[in-house]
């Protein structure tokens, strides 16, 4: 590789980075903001409340044009499954780039 080519490549790694970075931060943000409404998602699956709620939806007592994806059993389930996946996924990255280290 010449030293013009490696120039160039390793300016492509850097704006491909760089806008990866910036695209994670935003992410992050919005995900971290998020959270409180996945804990309160947490509390309410499976409460008296949602269980209450889950029977009035069954007998037909709740209106037709409310939305109830909540009540669904994987609706939640499946949002709580993927935060927790992604958690863990982020922790795995950040575990590898210390493993390298950081400049």
């Amino acid at each position: 590789m010449t030293q013009i080519e490696r120039i160039t490549e390793m300016e492509k790694r850097l704006n491909c980075a760089r806008e990866a970075l910036d695209r994670f931060s935003e992410a992050l943000s919005a995900f971290s903001e998020a959270q409180e409404a996945v804990r309160e998602l947490n509390a309410y699956y499976g409460s008296d409340e949602w269980n209450q709620d889950y029977d009035d939806d069954q007998a037909g007592r709740l209106p037709q044009d409310l939305p109830r994806g909540v009540l669904t059993e994987d609706a939640v389930y499946d949002l709580l499954t993927d935060n927790r996946e992604l958690l863990v996924g982020m922790l795995e990255t950040a575990a590898d780039i210390t493993k390298w280290g950081l400049s």
